[in-house]
């Protein structure tokens, strides 16, 4: 075994026994073994059999041996016919905005049913170089976080840090903690040029500067800097009010933030926000007012919504196989603009009575779908800040309109050339033209035929295409499917729950 080959591989199981929420030392006692064992092996200082690999891998729940063999990539046998019921998991979104408040807290925060997917694994990453505990306590997702007394910010996860977008939501905790730090430049989707800018607007009120150098994120702090009148954000965008809020939280004192989002993940951060103790009024509105503290220390337990993206993709999955399936747990209050949508094109559903989510506040129900003959909608379909329809749901309106009768403008005015990844449809025997990088007009109905493609660099077309596949006659392949692991948890095996037939390979 090479030297390079046993650094990775250590590196796989110190990242997997992490993730497990494991110290060495019981990882040590799983195995029988010591813990300078478990230190030698992570440091890529000692051989290991195929044998050993194995019962690594069964102890850590990891599949080490496969992990190495590159990226995985899934098997798609249409067309498919859904049948059954599906729960929707909470908010990804949600979960990433949770995870970056708690560093507010010096107390134990405990989050919910938080959503297992890889952008939550890099943040806890992150969040454990600086010397945070985090812990799954059960199958349930239910994640514990246990900050230090001082946050160890000169050894940040760079490498963590680069394979998520959410990076920057650390500026907004971090100001109070540190007069000066550094944090890596933020990854993610490849979405086109989207500035930094609205943050800094935002954070400089609290005496935050930050110079881009480096590939880092250089930040000192002005305490003498503090908000004197409400400050009005340029863009209403999530994360720009995530951070805003997240640094009037620790100021104490009243601080108006304007033009906020009003989105659910946003709305999840401030019911957390309340339950640390702040202050917050005008939830769901566009003027939010912080009443901040000076500490807080306090141990809180909070459950995140559930995610109305992911629901409207089980919708879609539904809409596109003529299936019907119940949807459980769906947060209808982010919803609503979409429901009204698709009934205009001809859906037809039935909704249960309306209940509460673990939140105390968020509007749930279930939706059951029945197969359906759609229509083109009258007018363009375009995104609009909550309450209307949500950016991160305009795509699945691509393949739903590739199914309807007629033809279906989108008008995506948010993200430079999201759009184009939507004209891959074409190569599944779709009639999708891009008008300009911000507009497609789609020509319905399409026989989906079977194919292989690579997934697109960004979320949520790539899971657009997957649905695509599932209604496509033949074989599909889609490779290199990180991206969709990045957004949803089991995505392929939930929906095989359900009747569909994907299988996940890779290459040896």
């Amino acid at each position: 075994m090479s030297e390079g080959y046993k650094n990775r591989i250590g590196n796989l199981i110190r990242d997997a026994r992490k993730h497990r929420g494991l110290t060495q030392h019981q990882l040590a006692d799983l195995l029988g073994t010591s813990q300078s064992a478990i230190n030698r092996i992570e440091k890529g200082h000692q051989n290991l059999s195929l044998e050993m690999l194995a019962r690594i891998g069964a102890a850590l729940d990891s599949e080490i041996v496969a992990v190495g063999a590159g990226p995985t990539h899934l098997r798609i046998t249409g067309p498919t016919s859904l049948s059954g019921e599906i729960t929707v998991k909470t908010s990804k979104n949600a979960g990433v905005a949770l995870l970056c408040a708690t560093l507010l807290n010096r107390g134990r925060t405990t989050l919910r049913k938080v959503a297992r997917i890889e952008e939550v694994n890099r943040l806890i990453e992150v969040l454990a170089s600086l010397g945070v505990q985090c812990r799954w306590l059960n199958d349930d997702n239910d994640l514990e976080i246990v900050p230090p007394r001082e946050l160890d910010l000169d050894h940040v996860d760079a490498e963590a840090a680069r394979r998520t977008r959410s990076i920057i939501m650390f500026l907004g905790p971090l100001l109070h903690r540190a007069d000066v730090f550094e944090l890596p430049y933020a990854g993610g989707c490849d979405l086109g040029t989207r500035t930094v800018e609205p943050h800094m607007a935002a954070l400089r009120p609290f005496g935050l500067e930050v110079k881009a150098t480096d590939g880092s994120y250089h930040a000192s702090v002005n305490r003498a800097i503090e908000p004197g009148r409400p400050i009005v954000l340029t863009e209403r965008g999530d994360t720009v009010t995530e951070n805003a809020l997240m640094a009037a939280a620790l100021h104490p004192g009243t601080t108006v933030i304007r033009n906020a989002s009003s989105n659910y993940m946003v709305q999840d951060l401030c019911f957390y926000l309340q339950r640390l103790g702040v202050g917050v009024e005008g939830i769901g509105t566009t003027t939010l007012t912080v009443t901040g503290l000076s500490e807080i220390d306090v141990d809180v337990d909070y459950a995140p919504s559930e995610d109305p993206i992911e629901a409207m993709s089980l919708l879609a999955a539904a809409i596109v196989t003529k299936s019907s399936i119940t949807v459980r747990r769906v947060p209808i209050e982010f919803m609503e603009i979409e429901l009204a949508l698709l009934e205009e094109m001809g859906l037809q559903y039935d909704r249960s009575e309306e209940y509460v989510a673990l939140n105390g506040h968020t509007r749930l129900l279930d939706i059951t779908t029945k197969p359906s003959e759609l229509h083109a909608p009258l007018d363009k379909v375009h995104p609009m800040p909550f309450p209307g329809l949500n950016i991160d749901n305009l795509p699945f309106f691509a393949v739903i309109a590739a199914v309807a009768e007629g033809q279906t403008l989108l008008h995506d005015w948010v993200y430079e050339n999201r759009a184009i990844y939507l004209t891959d449809l074409n190569k599944l025997g779709a009639k999708v033209k891009l008008l300009d990088p911000h507009r497609v007009m789609i020509e319905g109905p399409t026989s989906f035929t079977g194919t292989e493609l690579v997934c697109p660099p960004a979320l949520r077309p790539a899971v657009v295409i997957l649905l695509a596949m599932l209604a496509s006659k033949g074989t599909s392949v889609l490779r290199s499917t990180y991206v969709i692991h990045r957004g949803y948890e089991d995505l392929a095996e939930r929906l095989n729950q359900l009747g569909a037939s994907i299988e996940t390979f890779r290459d040896i």
